[in-house]
C-alpha cells in the first residue's frame, strides 16, 4: 500500500510539492507565531512582576495616614505586592545605585527624599485604576510615577500580533487543507478508470481509498515537520541576538520541552489536516 501512495506522489511530483509546501509554510507560520508570543508573554511578564507603580508621599503624614493608604491599596484586585519605602530606606537604595560616585550621595540626607509606596500587579489595567483615584488625593500624594505607555504598547502590541497571528495562520491552515483536498480530488480524477477496474475485480472501497488517505498523512507530516524544523532553526540561531537585545527577559524559549510540546503538536496537526483533507476529497469523488 505504502509502494501504491509513493507511485501516486511519483507520479504526480509537481502537485506533491505544492501540497507539501503549503503544508510547510503553513507550520512554519504556526511556529513563529507561538515563538513570538511565548517571548511577548515574557516581555508583559516581566513588567507586570515589577513595581509598576510608584506614589510618592508628601512630607508630614503620620503612620495613621500611611497605614490607611497601604489597606487602601492592598484592597484594590490582582494586587500582588505593596510596599512601603521610608524616607530612610529611599535613602540606603540611593546610596547603594550611586555607590561608584561618592559626590552624588555627600549632600543627601534622608529629610530630601520621599517615602513612597510601590505597587505590583499581575493585571495592568488595575494601575489606571490606582492611578485615577490616587492622582486626585494631592493632600497626601505629591507625585505618581508608573510605566503606563510601555505597557499600554506592550498590551497593544501583544494583541495585535496575536490576531494577526492567529489570522495568517487561519488563512494558511484552510489554504493547506482546501490545496491537499484539491490535489487529492484531481490525483483520483485521474485515476478513475484505475479505481474503477480495481473496484471490478473485487478490490474494496476502502482498498482503493487508502493510499490517498496516507498521501495525505504524509503530506501533513512532512509539511508539519519541515515547517517546525526550520523555525526552531532560525529561533536557536538567532537566539543570542535577540536575547541580548531583550535583556534582562529571556524573548526566545530556552525550555527544551516547550519545543517538543510545540513539535509534536504540530505534527499531530498536520497529520489531522492532511487525513480530514484526504478522507474528504476522497469521499467526494470516489463514488463507486
Amino acid at each position: 500500500m505504502i509502494n501504491t501512495t509513493w507511485h501516486h506522489i511519483r507520479r504526480s511530483p509537481f502537485q506533491s510539492f505544492i501540497a507539501v509546501l503549503l503544508m510547510t509554510i503553513c507550520f512554519f507560520t504556526l511556529s513563529v507565531f507561538l515563538i513570538i508570543s511565548s517571548g511577548l508573554s515574557s516581555v508583559l511578564h516581566f513588567f507586570e512582576t515589577k513595581p509598576e507603580i510608584t506614589i510618592f508621599l508628601k512630607d508630614g503624614l503620620d503612620q495613621k495616614n500611611i497605614n490607611e493608604i497601604n489597606q487602601n491599596l492592598s484592597q484594590y484586585p490582582n494586587v500582588r505586592e505593596v510596599k512601603y519605602i521610608s524616607k530612610d530606606k529611599a535613602l540606603n537604595i540611593y546610596k547603594e545605585q550611586n555607590k561608584d560616585n561618592p559626590m552624588l550621595t555627600e549632600m543627601v540626607t534622608a529629610s530630601i527624599l520621599p517615602a513612597s509606596f510601590e505597587v505590583s500587579v499581575s493585571d495592568p489595567k488595575v494601575l489606571d485604576q490606582i492611578d485615577k483615584e490616587f492622582s486626585t488625593k494631592t493632600n497626601i500624594v505629591d507625585e505618581i510615577i508608573y510605566q503606563k505607555d510601555i505597557i499600554k504598547s506592550i498590551l497593544n502590541f501583544t494583541n495585535i500580533t496575536r490576531k494577526t497571528g492567529l489570522s495568517i495562520v487561519s488563512v494558511t491552515t484552510l489554504t493547506s487543507f482546501l490545496i491537499t483536498f484539491v490535489i487529492i480530488g484531481m490525483k483520483i480524477t485521474n485515476r478513475k478508470e484505475e479505481i474503477r477496474i480495481s473496484r471490478l475485480l473485487g478490490a474494496s472501497k476502502f482498498y482503493v481509498k487508502k493510499p490517498f488517505l496516507i498521501e495525505g498523512v504524509i503530506y501533513g507530516l512532512i509539511g508539519s515537520f519541515l515547517g517546525s524544523f526550520l523555525s526552531f532553526t532560525l529561533a536557536f540561531y538567532f537566539q543570542k541576538r535577540i536575547n541580548f537585545f531583550f535583556q534582562p527577559i529571556t524573548f526566545i524559549n530556552n525550555d527544551i520541552n516547550f519545543y517538543l510540546i510545540v513539535f509534536f503538536s504540530q505534527v499531530l496537526i498536520g497529520t489531522a489536516i492532511g487525513y480530514f483533507a484526504s478522507f474528504i476529497g476522497v469521499k467526494r469523488y470516489i463514488k463507486y
